[in-house]
């Protein structure tokens, strides 16, 4: 049903003449990492000042930056107007994972994202400045990133997703940068525990965060997003999960986002 209905939005948004959405490269400033940081921002072509929009954040993954997404997959600035939404897509560095590092405090992600960058976007733009309005979600490095923000921050973010996720970060240890985050593995395994997101279901309570979590079925992810749907299954908490074929590629993530964006329209809109 949703292969046949995306396609036939675009075919009416196409039919009455809509205009492009906006694309915006704005510079923020990190007050706690101490530079300055590049966010792209895309505005549906019904943006106006006094109309509070809600808010996707859209989280690339490990060596990606803000640009991402747009280069990449150039139909999200359909979905802004398909579905009046703002989409920010951050730059969360080069290895980030989106997290304050208990290591290193030149890497602050965290705090950058959900705190100075979501502040920026309320002050410049006009959106609708709670829970309610805003939405995050990522592919790879950045699927964690956004579960991971939603779930640290649940009084930001109302719902959150993720495509294909690295949800658990401790088979990893010597990969994608994650140790420059956290440290060696064998130095502090409890502390790679606590910053995947199999080890923070307990943070989550039924119906508080809309979840939406999919991932190829032959991603190399895929051992650990099925863990994470089991264990949402057993403590109760609501969500999608989707597999769907393909790997780690651009190509799924295209196709992903399209359905997450629907997703999400729909908990702006109390459809879901």
């Amino acid at each position: 049903m949703l292969k046949k209905l995306l396609p036939i939005l675009f075919l009416v948004a196409a039919s009455v003449g809509v205009k492009a959405a906006k694309v915006d490269t704005v510079l923020t400033h990190s007050d706690i990492m101490h530079k300055d940081i590049k966010a792209v921002v895309i505005t549906p072509q019904t943006y106006k000042k006094k109309t509070p929009y809600p808010v996707l954040y859209l989280m690339h993954g490990f060596s990606g930056n803000y640009a991402d997404w747009v280069s990449k997959v150039p139909s999200i600035k359909q979905l802004a107007d398909v579905y009046n939404m703002i989409i920010v897509c951050p730059d969360g560095g080069f290895s980030s994972w989106y997290m304050d590092s208990p290591v290193n405090k030149d890497w602050m992600y965290d705090t950058y994202i959900s705190s100075e960058l979501v502040k920026y976007i309320d002050g410049h733009y006009a959106t609708i400045k709670d829970r309610a309005g805003r939405a995050i979600t990522g592919l790879s490095m950045g699927g964690h990133g956004a579960l991971y923000l939603a779930i640290t921050h649940q009084d930001v973010y109302g719902a959150a997703g993720s495509m294909s996720g690295g949800v658990d970060l401790k088979p990893f240890a010597k990969d994608f940068g994650i140790s420059n985050i956290l440290g060696k593995y064998e130095d502090n395994p409890d502390s790679w525990a606590k910053h995947s997101i199999v080890g923070m279901i307990d943070q989550l309570k039924p119906d508080v965060l809309k979840l939406t979590i999919d991932c190829g079925a032959s991603d190399f992810f895929m051992n650990a997003n099925n863990q994470l749907h089991d264990l949402l299954l057993k403590a109760k908490i609501g969500h999608d999960f989707t597999v769907r074929p393909g790997g780690h590629s651009w190509e799924y993530w295209g196709n992903s986002v399209q359905y997450q964006a629907l997703f999400f329209s729909r908990f702006f809109n109390k459809l879901n």
